[in-house]
């Protein structure tokens, strides 16, 4: 508790005494992060190996890639951002000018999870420190390699009164919860969500709450059904279904069902071989507990792919479940592993007020031709974030704000998302003081009656 006071109280003095502010403080502050990365590229493979088993193929394309992408994004645009919003005036407020500041939080909390242990912990750091804000990160325990590199890394290249890295265990999380902070970004469960939003409520705290979802894949009967199977194979078992935005269940026209079946039955092979638990690059569940959950769910329905599991290398092959009911735990909760549950319909109004009366997803993806049902269905639910025909890539583009909606989350960030995230808007007008405009003042009958014709 005094370590963790501590630490806040030192970064909340360095940012009082101006610090953070200046542009090119910023910018080199960013510089830095990248060089870091780069010099450090070769242990972060190793580390998010030892933690999950990743590929260096998908710890480049999920990880590093997207982080170099926002960095450079924000050192392109830094100063641009940074500038003064100017916005127009009344007639009632001629002379005046107006416009919107964007000043930093001050000290802000990172809560990072384990299924991107290194993306999702520097991700929101982009923005925060384009941005001028101190921050403190604390990365998640479960990914433990991950988790040391970061603290290593960040502790050498940067003063720990600017950015510092708090390891531990759920003691740990919640004495930083205690402190003060400025703004908390938190990546995780709807769960823990809600703890950290009554933790923030202490000290009425803005919050980013980026969570998660039961999100959903609509096949309809006219999509192109190989791209389509490729696509949420490749959505699905990537980071071995790990991931905030992974197609959680599968919703097909029943004239499309079989050959979509097959074509993804097809790709999971090509992709991850005909013996996934030996493919040395396919990502492994994080820990027992997770893979103990998952594999209660292999015993419901039918086993139509995969179904295999190695408990000593934490290992679920990638696995299609067929005859699957709305009422089986498996659509309960989400799922967050390489199990994907395949549901029909013969409506797509059906389908769709059926998942709107559901949580709202952090993602929903729809696979179909018919450009006014695309549109249907992208207005219809409300969802965080989404595609027409692919799964997952949208979140890749740093140009589209990344968050959820209700139970899925709140606030969004990626590119300049992340730094309006971070930022403060402040309204300011500067009045002139050439003339004055005398119909606000009371007592005049003429100006009254400007008024009349002027705010009517």
């Amino acid at each position: 508790m005094e370590y963790t006071e501590a630490v806040v109280d030192n970064q909340r003095s360095f940012f009082m005494n101006g610090n953070t502010v200046d542009y090119e403080f910023r910018k080199n502050q960013l510089q830095k992060l990248r060089d870091m990365l780069k010099d450090n590229e070769g242990k972060i493979y190793r580390a998010l190996k030892r933690d999950l088993n990743k590929s260096s193929h998908e710890t480049l394309t999920t990880e590093l890639g997207m982080l170099y992408l926002e960095i450079d994004l924000a050192l392109k645009n830094l100063r641009v951002w940074m500038e003064p919003d100017k916005v127009q005036s009344p007639i009632t407020h001629k002379g005046s000018k107006s416009y919107i500041m964007k000043e930093p939080f001050g000290v802000v909390l990172v809560i990072a999870p384990w299924n991107y242990p290194l993306q999702l912990a520097i991700a929101p750091v982009v923005g925060a420190i384009a941005a001028g804000n101190c921050v403190v990160i604390k990365p998640s325990e479960h990914a433990k390699a991950t988790s040391a590199l970061i603290s290593s890394m960040i502790n050498q290249t940067f003063d720990s009164s600017y950015i510092t890295v708090v390891e531990g265990a759920q003691e740990a999380s919640e004495a930083l919860l205690k402190q003060r902070f400025d703004y908390i970004f938190f990546t995780g469960s709807s769960q823990i969500g809600k703890m950290v939003m009554r933790a923030a409520s202490e000290y009425l705290t803005p919050v980013t709450l980026e969570l998660g979802g039961k999100s959903p894949v609509i096949v309809d009967e006219d999509a192109n059904i190989n791209f389509a199977a490729k696509r949420i194979v490749w959505g699905k078992f990537t980071n071995a279904g790990q991931t905030c935005v992974a197609p959680d269940y599968v919703y097909v026209h029943e004239k499309a069902k079989f050959k979509l079946l097959k074509a993804m039955k097809k790709y999971i092979k090509t992709l991850y071989g005909r013996e996934p638990l030996k493919n040395v690059d396919f990502t492994r569940i994080i820990n027992e507990k997770h893979f103990d959950r998952l594999e209660k769910f292999l015993s419901e329905g039918y086993v139509l792919h995969g179904g295999n599991s190695n408990r000593e290398s934490l290992m679920i092959e990638p696995t299609i479940l067929d005859k699957i009911t709305w009422e089986d735990s498996i659509m309960k909760d989400e799922i967050f592993g390489p199990i994907l549950p395949v549901l029909t319909f013969t409506n797509i109004e059906d389908a769709l007020f059926k998942i709107k009366r559901m949580e709202k997803p952090l993602a929903l993806y729809y696979f179909g031709e018919n450009e006014k049902m695309q549109q249907q269905v992208m207005e219809y639910v409300s969802f965080g974030g989404g595609s027409i025909n692919d799964t997952l890539y949208h979140l890749a583009n740093p140009h589209l704000p990344f968050g959820g909606v209700g139970n899925s989350g709140i606030g969004a960030y990626h590119g300049k998302y992340s730094f309006d995230t971070f930022s403060h808007k402040k309204s300011i007008m500067k009045q002139t003081t050439k003339f004055d405009m005398p119909f606000r003042y009371p007592g005049n009958k003429l100006a009254s009656k400007v008024v009349k014709n002027v705010m009517k």
